[in-house]
């Protein structure tokens, strides 16, 4: 571990992606959904590990002119990436938060999404 408290809380992160990580694989069938939040936005993608490629993605800035708590905007987020993934006929996924918790516009994200008619 680094002696640098910056480096330290990105190796950690880090390491805590892996682990999750460690445990799921996503198909065409049942693509991964990978959530980045970072201090301002929230970005998902459902990925399909076999072939490498990125089925579909969506973000807070793909949404103009909505206003409110950064919660709210995730729940969008999550409604949006439901329709395009419903779309490519994608009905189950597999649920990716990567070093996150499960708190938060993560949680609002992954319940708009379900609500949408994702199901994991």
């Amino acid at each position: 571990m680094s002696q640098n408290p910056i480096k330290y809380k990105r190796e950690k992160a880090a390491m805590r992606a892996r682990r999750t990580r460690i445990q799921m694989h996503g198909t065409g069938e049942r693509p991964r959904m990978s959530v980045k939040r970072s201090l301002n936005h929230i970005y998902v993608q459902l990925i399909d590990d076999n072939s490498g490629k990125t089925l579909a993605s969506s973000s807070d800035l793909e949404i103009k002119g909505v206003k409110g708590a950064k919660i709210e905007i995730a729940a969008k987020v999550g409604e949006l990436i439901a329709q395009k993934a419903l779309k490519l006929n994608i009905k189950t996924i597999v649920f990716d938060r990567g070093s996150n918790k499960y708190h938060g516009r993560v949680s609002a994200l992954a319940n708009a999404a379900r609500e949408g008619g994702l199901v994991f």
